[in-house]
């Protein structure tokens, strides 16, 4: 019996894509439905697991920060799939915490939500906050406490921004598993955040992960992004345009996120 040569072979070293997988009959080999199916369940999981708040509060006060934990409108994991708007605003306890913190004005909030993967959030972002703090000055950037939010969504960071009087908000949430990847984080940077934000004024860092973005070059771009929306008062697609057009403040090419 003569085996046919696998010529996919060699490009699938450079992606994780699933490229040629090949077919026995009219389906795939065994070998790549059970690796599909395996992708499925981690994604699967990834959307079900439990946010860990005293995990990545303990790792960021070890980088300096101080935390604080909140919750969104949505009461359980299973009431945050199915309304999308109440992983939006915050919860009335919450919201009162926060309004209760208030103090003077602040250069950037920082939020960290669960999103769609909490897997991600718990790997990730507590390391690049890390890398981020030492590319701010605080001579430069006021920063508020790290809020930490259950069944968020990126536009809570709005709500979170505004109660704190912050001029920014970056938000670092768990971003949709896909096939290959069940751990990417997203970084949502919004200038002058309220409640109606829209998602063309922000701006998106994303695929922050070992195989995609690392950490430490996320914080470098995430700085860069910073800068800009700091120096032209604005992000999303009026900054992206600004920047286009070449006039001064920071980072090259900024992608408009959801």
């Amino acid at each position: 019996m003569t085996l046919l040569k696998d010529s996919w072979a060699a490009l699938r070293r450079y992606t994780p894509a699933r490229v040629g997988l090949g077919r026995t009959g009219v389906s795939l080999p065994t070998i790549q439905h059970l690796a599909l199916q395996e992708s499925l369940a981690l994604a699967r999981d990834a959307v079900q697991a439990e946010f860990e708040p005293d995990a990545i509060s303990a790792e960021l006060r070890a980088f300096g920060f101080e935390t604080l934990t909140c919750e969104s409108a949505a009461a359980d994991r299973a009431t945050y799939l199915r309304r999308p708007d109440l992983g939006r605003r915050l919860s009335p306890s919450s919201r009162a915490a926060l309004e209760s913190r208030r103090g003077p004005p602040l250069d950037l909030a920082l939020v960290v939500a669960d999103g769609l993967s909490a897997t991600a959030s718990r790997r990730h972002a507590a390391a690049l906050l890390g890398a981020l703090r030492d590319l701010l000055p605080a001579a430069n950037w006021r920063l508020g406490p790290v809020v930490l939010v259950r069944q968020g969504r990126v536009a809570v960071g709005d709500e979170v921004g505004a109660l704190l009087g912050a001029n920014a908000v970056a938000v670092l949430i768990g971003e949709r598993p896909g096939l290959s990847a069940a751990d990417s984080l997203g970084a949502y940077v919004t200038w002058a955040p309220a409640v109606g934000r829209r998602d063309a004024e922000r701006n998106c860092i994303s695929n922050i992960r070992a195989e995609g973005l690392s950490s430490a070059d996320a914080a470098r771009t995430l700085a860069a992004l910073l800068q800009a929306a700091r120096a032209h008062q604005r992000t999303g697609v009026l900054l992206s345009a600004a920047l286009a057009a070449g006039t001064p403040g920071g980072v090259a090419t900024l992608t408009s996120g959801r």
